[in-house]
């Protein structure tokens, strides 16, 4: 698609499902910061990385140990490691190059989500979020844990919470809270089940600020956009909300300390709900009003402009887009499956959602061209002209051309050989090799399986007097014919061509016989 002839005007957002991935059964999906390879953990414990320019599979980890379904892959920063958390419990950190793994860890509940560091070019440590207890800090390396609280009474400020039924396996009853790091790495933010938003220094396990959400609602999902200005959380009064960012995106820490010896708030609770208030303000809300569906995997685009949320309805394909001004812009409509993951690329308008089935489709944009908004003096005609030529509009030096001066220094000396810093990785660090592409493993081939019925034997060719079509000689020569995979609709037609061309034997050499005798005698 040449970019310079397509429409600005056209919202930057995918329209229509381009092609689909598949390998097994897929359950989530992770691209990596540059958008260059796709990290995919299937339901066997195996996790795929595409090459997403040829979408082609570039490596498969794995091994016996685990085989377990995957619940989450989180991407290093520069692409190095591979962090897997799985049905069975563990936390597997993979390195990406060799293929082997650098770390595995087990914890008491099975983590649905996991999240390396991000201020850290070699994470060791990542952020786990289990599904019966609080969100936790884990040392791959050492296997030691760190729980993080949930409330400012399990911070060991405030009064015990009071006991609660239990179930029958002697453990208490539990809401998934949802965590993730700041775009650095210094603060973790925690959503629980009283509708709070929780600023935890994550060093120290210290409560550093309380933002309460409207209504109260449960936390499901949560999430900062790529440039860290914006969080994003997913509650259970189905709908979306944006928070404006107010902590600077270096140094957040600092800011937020600062902010906290400000405050002389005497209740503990109101100062650190006043400190939050200089975190984190509300920016948007999204939801569907007349259908009221919860939403599924929400996330921001590359560029922080989109939002886009899978209806989490059974038998639904359904995915939500609205601007960040909170217009709906867009709803795509899929297969008849439910949707159960969702990832935006980092750079293009490019989506992709995995259905319960297992497979990954991508969707994209549907490019039109036009020619105009581009080129002012390009003129688009509904019918054919006739058009007169200018009268040296053919010679090799129009006297146009003679008195325009191009302007262009052409002694002036080209520089091929500095790159120019992208904006939107302007957080990497030329120190750091960054992996942006993996060599592709050849499969190897799978023999091709001979066919009896398509045999043809030597007694059923008579020399030169059979006439057979280019597929039947090459079937004749090869001795039988190439089984590739096709559509039921291709090899209706490639029966009814092969019954058109060729003919029965016996009635060639009958016709042949005919011939013969009433050829005349020279």
């Amino acid at each position: 698609m040449n970019a310079t002839i397509i429409d600005p005007l056209q919202g930057d957002f995918p329209e229509v499902i381009e092609e689909y991935l598949e390998h097994g059964i897929v359950k989530c999906v992770a691209f990596n910061r540059r958008g260059t390879l796709l990290a995919a953990g299937c339901s066997d414990g195996s996790c795929v990385i595409w090459d997403f320019e040829t979408r082609g599979i570039a490596k498969e980890l794995g091994d016996s140990a685990n085989v377990a379904a995957i619940t989450s892959v989180c991407w290093s920063k520069y692409g190095h490691c591979i962090l897997v958390s799985a049905a069975d419990k563990s936390l597997t950190l993979w390195d990406v190059v060799k293929g082997e793994k650098i770390a595995r860890s087990t914890l008491q509940q099975t983590p649905l989500q996991a999240r390396l560091d991000p201020g850290s070019a070699t994470p060791s440590i990542c952020l786990a979020c289990p599904f019966s207890s609080a969100p936790m800090i884990v040392d791959l390396h050492t296997g030691t844990t760190t729980v993080l609280p949930l409330s400012l009474s399990d911070s060991g400020n405030g009064v015990a919470p009071q006991p609660r039924t239990k179930f029958s396996d002697g453990s208490a009853p539990f809401t998934p809270a949802a965590a993730c790091f700041n775009n650095h790495g210094d603060l973790v933010y925690v959503g629980n089940s009283k509708g709070e938003i929780l600023i935890i220094d994550h060093k120290t396990v210290k409560i550093c600020g309380i933002v309460s959400i409207p209504g109260s609602a449960v936390v499901k999902n949560i999430v900062f956009s790529r440039n860290g200005q914006y969080l994003l959380t997913n509650s259970s009064d189905r709908t979306i909300r944006i928070y404006e960012n107010l902590l600077p995106l270096k140094d957040a820490l600092k800011s937020l300390n600062a902010a906290n010896n400000e405050e002389d708030e005497k209740d503990e609770v109101e100062k650190l709900k006043a400190v939050g208030s200089k975190c984190l303000a509300l920016f948007r809300e999204f939801q569907d009003s007349i259908t009221k569906v919860h939403w599924k995997a929400p996330c921001f685009s590359g560029d922080g402009e989109w939002v886009v949320g899978g209806a989490a309805s059974k038998g639904e394909h359904k995915i939500y887009i609205w601007d960040r001004a909170g217009h709906l812009v867009k709803i795509l409509e899929g297969p008849k499956e439910a949707l159960i993951d969702l990832a935006w690329h980092p750079v293009h308008p490019i989506v992709l959602s995995v259905s319960l089935t297992g497979l990954v489709y991508i969707w994209a944009k549907d490019y039109t061209e036009n020619w105009s908004a581009f080129a002012p003096d390009f003129k688009e005609l509904e019918e054919n002209e006739e058009y007169v030529e200018r009268e040296d509009e053919f010679d090799l030096i129009p006297e146009t051309e003679k008195v325009k001066d191009s302007g262009i220094n052409e002694d002036e000396e080209v520089d091929i050989m500095a790159v120019e810093k992208d904006s939107t990785f302007s957080d990497s660090d030329v120190s750091h090799d960054e992996i942006r592409f993996l060599p592709a493993d050849p499969c190897p081939d799978v023999p091709e399986q001979q066919d009896d019925r398509l045999v043809l034997s030597n007694s059923q060719l008579v020399d030169g007097s059979l006439s057979l079509s280019p597929l039947s000689e090459e079937a004749g020569q090869n001795g039988h014919l190439s089984n590739h995979e096709s559509s039921p609709f291709e090899d209706d037609m490639v029966g009814m061509r092969l019954k058109k061309k060729r003919k029965n034997p016996e009635k060639v050499l009958s016709s042949q016989a005919d011939n013969v005798k009433k050829t005349p005698p020279k």
